[in-house]
């Protein structure tokens, strides 16, 4: 800021100093030309009064050395000229002073020199006889000025540089002196520009909000922790390196660790080759599985990595007893998947934004932006945990999960805008419509259904593709269908794809971080709510899901 001001200053000097120095010629031009005219004018008069009185007489033995004097006779003939031979000079009946003078008894005119860097200038009268008296002056034109005045003016020119560049350099520090000086912790304090008023009010404000925002985020953190901390599964959150970022109570009883293990490494606590193993393949974007046995009991670890811009930022190890009946082993199976799915992108999400506020890379403008989206992140963060554990409940019904009025077309929204990023990503456009309508159902299991094939649809989708969600009232039913344009499933897998962990494709599946779990948990969220789900998919045209949701919940069995 500091070289624009500084330029600027310079910049409008030199252009004042040069249209002045113009001016001022230009005007001095004028006004001595002026004074140059009338003197010769009354010259021109002199001499002809005295040629009328005494005439030939006049001019011997005359000495003139600013003028030249030239007589002429009425027909243009020169009788008299002061510095060339008469004899010798042509025709001066068509001079233009001449004809004037001849004509209304006084004439002028002006002609330049060959070179343009002298300007003639005549003037002629004509006297009782019908002669005319004609005297002629030289006067420097702009050029020869300009060349004569081009040493004085390069010094005033050097001069008038070099003070400009002292005093642009003296007030543009002395100008942004009180910008650099601004207390932007108390914003209000500050009274050097009153203009910068607004701009400090806004940024206390946005400051204000900030420390609201992050008050709020420590709460949701708050919250996911005390979640993760009375969860039976031992929950471990690393980052690429296998340094511990996080770390819950049941994980810390497990590997035998302290509350003072956040920032060191997972090996330092156990470095088992099976532990080994798992952060090597789960480094390398793997995921991978393993049982381990930890004080006598078996234990399932499943390890899954964070992908950010293609590269692995984090890594999710969640352990589990599988030493319980094989129902609750698998609900378990389910939980560790499905965090490991779900909790990469706000995970991701968080990481990156809390990274560049901490980098002060954050305009103010964009604080709140940047706030909101952390906020909106953890909270989901939170809400998945908690409705994931919820879905553990499944299998044997959703009696416990609290019921209300659901908007579809909020959900879908609110989905929508969740999965902004990875359909830009990916180049698909999402789009939703239909009719504006609520059901009574479970909150938490309605979102599970659409979020999964609406993120799905995403996934396997085609570059530039597209996913259409459409609501519609079908009496006592509500109609979500999700359509895409994807890649499709074969007709021998449409019976399949709602197991647990099957994939159709797995390379595709590790690709865009697919865990098999997503249509599992449509098809037992629908189950719960008493919903009907219809697959229709054909290889390389696309996928249609339509689920059937009851208004109103009807117990069954």
């Amino acid at each position: 800021m500091t070289k624009r001001i500084f330029r600027s200053i310079c910049f409008t000097a030199m252009i004042v100093f040069a249209v002045s120095i113009v001016l001022i010629m230009w005007f001095l031009y004028g006004y001595f030309s002026d004074v140059h005219h009338n003197r010769l004018e009354a010259q021109t008069d002199i001499a002809a009064h005295a040629a009328a009185r005494e005439g030939a007489a006049f001019f011997e033995g005359l000495n003139v050395r600013d003028y030249r004097i030239t007589w002429i006779d009425k027909n243009g003939k020169v009788i008299y000229d002061s510095i060339t031979d008469v004899e010798t000079m042509e025709d001066h009946s068509d001079r233009e002073e001449f004809t004037e003078a001849r004509k209304f008894g006084y004439g002028e005119s002006c002609r330049y020199s060959s070179t343009l860097t002298e300007r003639l200038l005549y003037s002629a009268k004509k006297l009782p006889d019908g002669t005319v008296i004609r005297l002629s002056t030289s006067q420097y034109t702009v050029l020869s000025l300009i060349l004569e005045m081009l040493p004085p003016l390069v010094l005033i020119i050097v001069f008038s540089a070099g003070l400009s560049l002292f005093i642009a350099y003296r007030l543009s520090k002395k100008i942004v002196e009180p910008l650099n000086s601004l207390d932007l912790e108390s914003p209000g304090s500050n009274t050097s520009y009153h203009e910068l008023s607004p701009l400090l009010e806004r940024i206390g404000s946005q400051q204000a909000e900030l420390k609201e925002k992050a008050a709020i985020l420590q709460k949701k953190q708050n919250e996911f922790d005390i979640a993760a901390e009375n969860m039976n599964e031992g929950l471990v959150l690393l980052n690429s390196s296998g340094v511990i970022l996080s770390i819950n109570k049941a994980a810390s009883r497990l590997l035998s660790a302290s509350s003072f293990c956040i920032g060191k490494d997972l090996l330092m606590l156990n470095n088992s080759p099976v532990i080994q193993q798992l952060l090597q393949k789960a480094g390398s974007g793997e995921h991978a599985e393993a049982v381990m046995r930890l004080d006598g009991t078996d234990y399932s670890l499943n390890a899954s990595p964070v992908f950010s811009d293609g590269r692995t930022v984090g890594i999710a190890l969640l352990i589990f007893d599988i030493s319980e009946k094989e129902k609750a082993e698998q609900m378990r199976r389910e939980f560790t998947a499905n965090v490991s799915h779900e909790i990469k992108n706000p995970l991701h999400t968080i990481s990156g934004f809390a990274e560049i506020m901490r980098g002060g890379l954050v305009k103010p403008e964009d604080i709140q932006n940047f706030s909101g989206r952390i906020y909106s992140e953890a909270q989901r963060m939170i809400l998945l945990v908690d409705d994931i554990i919820r879905l553990s409940h499944l299998d044997e019904g959703a009696e416990d999960m609290a019921r209300e009025n659901v908007g579809l077309m909020k959900v879908v929204d609110t989905v929508t805008e969740q999965l902004s990023a990875a359909a830009a990503e990916a180049k698909v456009t999402v789009t939703a419509a239909g009719d504006d309508i609520s059901v009574f159902a479970v909150p938490q299991l309605v979102t599970a259904v659409i979020y999964n094939l609406m993120d799905n649809a995403v996934k396997y989708n085609r570059e530039n593709g597209s996913v259409s969600v459409e609501i519609r009232d079908c009496g006592d039913y509500a109609q979500i269908t999700v359509s895409d344009t994807g890649i499709g499933i074969p007709a021998e897998h449409l019976d399949r794809v709602f197991e647990r962990f099957y994939r159709v494709d797995k390379s595709r599946s590790k690709q865009v971080g697919g865990t098999g779990l997503g249509l599992s948990i449509v098809k037992h969220s629908a189950a719960a709510l008493n919903a009907e789900i219809e697959l229709e998919s054909v290889v390389n045209g696309g996928t249609t899901v339509t689920v059937r949701l009851p208004k109103n919940y009807k117990k069954t069995g």
